[in-house]
């Protein structure tokens, strides 16, 4: 997601093309709140980065990691320190697993949750998508055929 250019983004259908890791070209869609909050982080701007540091870089970098302005790619360590500050100490690793372990505990099902993490196996997904054993218990119970309705 860091790697987003502004020019990658198809803001009117809620999507763009992104490079995962190992190179493969995925498309990534967003919800109604993102799509709302988009135009303000890119408050005008038509190209370069989509996330972008506080302040104009004070090193010699690529054009391709600057903005029209000056303002620098946020690197993974920079938006790993927001979002720490931000959650109280959270990781975005952390973040990762608790969204696909969420999707998986309300019934995303495994097609869904390789699509949407970019996973290839179901044995590097297991173990993101850990369903805690209260969301087990919830599941069984309504499928119980002797519950009372």
């Amino acid at each position: 997601m860091l790697g987003l250019d502004v020019e990658d983004l198809d803001l009117s259908n809620r999507r763009a093309r992104v490079r995962r890791k190992g190179g493969a070209v995925d498309v990534i869609v967003w919800q109604t709140g993102s799509a709302r909050l988009l135009p303000r982080l890119l408050n005008g701007r038509k190209t370069g980065p989509v996330f972008v540091t506080e302040r104009r870089a004070r090193v010699q970098l690529p054009p391709s990691d600057l903005d029209p302005a000056g303002y620098a790619r946020l690197s993974y360590q920079q938006a790993e320190a927001i979002f720490k500050a931000a959650s109280g100490g959270a990781t975005l690793h952390q973040l990762r697993h608790s969204a696909l372990t969420h999707d998986a505990e309300d019934g995303t099902g495994t097609p869904m949750l390789m699509a949407r993490s970019g996973h290839t196996s179901v044995r590097s997904l297991a173990r993101y998508a850990r369903v805690s054993t209260e969301a087990l218990a919830r599941h069984q119970a309504g499928r119980d055929p002797a519950r009372r309705r």
